[in-house]
């Protein structure tokens, strides 16, 4: 099978033909540790993992959980998992653990594989995990929860025979990051990954020639099954915000390299630290930031650290359906940044090929289908609904999120990102909020990424988060807005002071003048995977306890 050719529904083959191929080029290092393992080592290491698996148990279809801190392990064992045709289950251990174990709970895994401190959590909560027939220790635990399976699986090698997945056999379940309710497992058959792959491949222009560092760990699975060398940096991928930004750079430069994967929230940390020590990141010719909306101000200040050449692309997506849109910071900082800073919302980019974007009614309730009346024209803000080859059908046992989350209509099935916004004349999508962050005030309905960026604009506010309160008038549909601020890190300046200013930004504007209370909170609560999303539901509650009795 030639190189370019990805139909194979199975991306451990994949990694199999590059193995063939580029059987000594580097394809994945250790920041931290400096291990350093060529492709015919990855899939080595990932036919050990398999066979040893399979030969104590393990077989297709069995769900696997796997609580593996990003490394090369990581990566060996996703792809013996993919070999084996065995689901494998990627909880963020960052989410907490009442968070974890609800999840545990509704995915029932069989087997689990994880380092030593996760044994030691699954001994504490033994009755959460139940459904686990077999465990597997990835480290040294000096006997106590079993061999070490990177010893045990040592033992002689020949090439695993990759399982050939139906259309519907599961690959994966990824949890979403629970920024508008509990996180829900997303099911992710094979043929996604492939069509997930074949967009980065075609689109982004990655291949064996690039060098990757992702911040999210999974994007380094697609870096080393298109060929491109993968740099695992040194940091908690949980805590992207917390970026050690001398160690990121570091390794960068020391690597060469090319491109490189993370959310708004480390960019921003490696874009000041950059800026401050008056360095340029010369090796990078894409990054690609997802996971949050991007302002103009990050894009400009990446600008002074990058290579003129270097492209800045932002996709857009969901757990459950990504890559369908992008755009590059060159038209942003050009056409749409002016408007955004006004209230437009923020523009995210055109549809991939073969990805198809409609703005419909918005609803709160299912949708088994679509009337053709209920699409919006250019410019309409509505619903957005999604549809290609990168949507994922369901939720794992979760049948009401998954009928509130489908519609099967015109013999395609959509999904409905949860997210409100339009398309414009020239094609691209504008994004003003999650559906169900609106606000319905008595004055109208308020999408949150619109009004925000009223406030955003004052110099001191780092970003602003849109919520509705009770009024305790009876009408428990209209709220009452308020506009959380949070500071600029090392602002000192009185907390009035920038009140009464951001009150005078938004009263200029047809979209916040009616807003009336305002309200400064230490450190905005976010998701844990990109450190970006604000979640604005703990905001609400917060604000309802600040301003009890006077409103």
């Amino acid at each position: 099978m030639p190189m370019d050719d990805l139909r194979t529904d199975n991306i451990a083959s994949k990694l199999s033909e590059v193995a063939l191929t580029q059987e000594n080029d580097a394809g994945l290092i250790e920041a931290k540790t400096g291990n350093v393992l060529s492709f015919s080592q990855i899939d080595k290491r990932a036919d050990q993992y398999a066979w040893y698996l399979q030969k104590s148990g393990v077989k297709a279809g069995d769900r696997v959980m796997l609580m593996v801190k990003p490394s090369a392990d990581f990566i060996c064992l996703t792809f013996a998992l993919f070999k084996l045709g065995a689901p494998v289950i990627l909880i963020d251990p960052g989410m907490g653990y009442k968070n974890l174990l609800r999840c545990v709970s509704t995915v029932a895994p069989v087997v689990f594989i994880g380092i030593p401190m996760a044994h030691l959590f699954v001994r504490i909560f033994r009755s959460r995990f139940d459904s686990i027939r077999q465990k597997f220790c990835c480290g040294n635990s000096f006997g106590v929860f079993g061999k070490d399976i990177r010893k045990a699986s040592e033992d002689g090698y020949t090439a695993f025979p990759a399982y050939t997945p139906a259309p519907d056999d599961l690959a994966a379940i990824i949890f979403t990051t629970g920024s508008t309710g509990p996180p829900k497992g997303v099911r992710y058959e094979h043929t996604v990954f492939s069509a997930q792959l074949r967009h980065i491949k075609s689109y982004y222009k990655i291949g064996q020639a690039d060098i990757d560092q992702p911040a999210f760990p999974l994007f380094a699975l697609f870096s080393t099954a298109l060929g491109a060398y993968a740099v695992i940096p040194d940091m908690d991928p949980t805590k992207p915000a917390k970026v050690d930004p001398l160690k990121f750079v570091a390794s960068l430069e020391k690597y060469g390299v090319t491109y490189s994967f993370g959310s708004p929230a480390l960019w921003k940390v490696v874009c000041e630290y950059c800026l401050r020590e008056n360095r340029v990141l010369f090796t990078l010719q894409k990054i690609l930031m997802a996971g949050a909306p991007v302002s103009g101000d990050l894009l400009k200040k990446l600008k002074k650290i990058l290579p003129p050449t270097t492209e800045i692309h932002i996709p857009y997506g969901a757990t459950e359906s990504l890559p369908i849109v992008s755009i590059e910071a060159r038209e942003i900082l050009a056409e749409t940044w002016h408007l955004t800073q006004r209230g437009k919302g923020t523009c995210v980019g055109r549809p991939l090929p073969g990805i198809s974007i409609r703005i419909i009614e918005i609803h709160d309730e299912k949708l088994a289908t679509l009337n053709n009346d209920v699409f919006l024209g250019v410019d309409q803000i509505g619903e957005i609904i999604v549809s290609g080859d990168v949507v994922t059908k369901a939720y794992d046992n979760n049948e009401r999120e998954t009928e509130l989350a489908k519609i099967q209509h015109d013999g395609r099935l959509w999904h409905r990102m949860g997210d409100i916004g339009f398309i414009d004349a020239q094609n691209r999508l504008w994004f003003c909020g999650r559906k169900a962050h609106r606000v319905q005030t008595a004055g109208g309905v308020k999408f949150t990424i619109q009004c925000e960026a009223i406030a955003n604009n004052h110099p001191d506010v780092n970003r602003s988060a849109l919520v509705g309160i009770s009024g305790g008038r009876g009408d428990r549909m209209t709220k009452i807005p308020v506009l959380i601020l949070e500071k600029e890190h090392n602002c000192r300046r009185k907390e009035e002071d920038i009140i009464d200013e951001v009150r005078q930004y938004c009263s200029a504007s047809p979209l916040t003048k009616d807003i009336e209370i305002f309200l400064f909170h230490p450190k905005f609560p976010v998701d844990i995977r990109h450190n970006a999303k604000i979640f604005r539901e703990k905001l609400a509650k917060w604000a309802e306890t600040e301003l009890e009795g006077k409103v």
